[in-house]
């Protein structure tokens, strides 16, 4: 739970810091907001991935018990 929050906290810090870029015409901290932002995006699709696999094998393994 908590690496999800993590994940959400870099989208939302990303997207300010790419906003203050913007607004102050500083490319680097644009780049440095979007990127961050993006990697808040990928690691939360990691998290649903590893979800789905765990999910997965615990089907695998349940249906092995009946």
């Amino acid at each position: 739970m908590t690496d999800r929050l993590d994940n959400k906290k870099d989208q939302v810090v990303g997207s300010v810091k790419e906003e203050a870029g913007k607004v102050t015409g500083d490319s680097q901290t644009e780049l440095k907001g979007k990127t961050q932002k993006e990697s808040g995006k990928l690691k939360d699709k990691l998290e649903d991935a590893k979800d789905k696999v765990a999910e997965k094998i615990n089907d695998v393994f349940d249906s092995d018990k009946k």
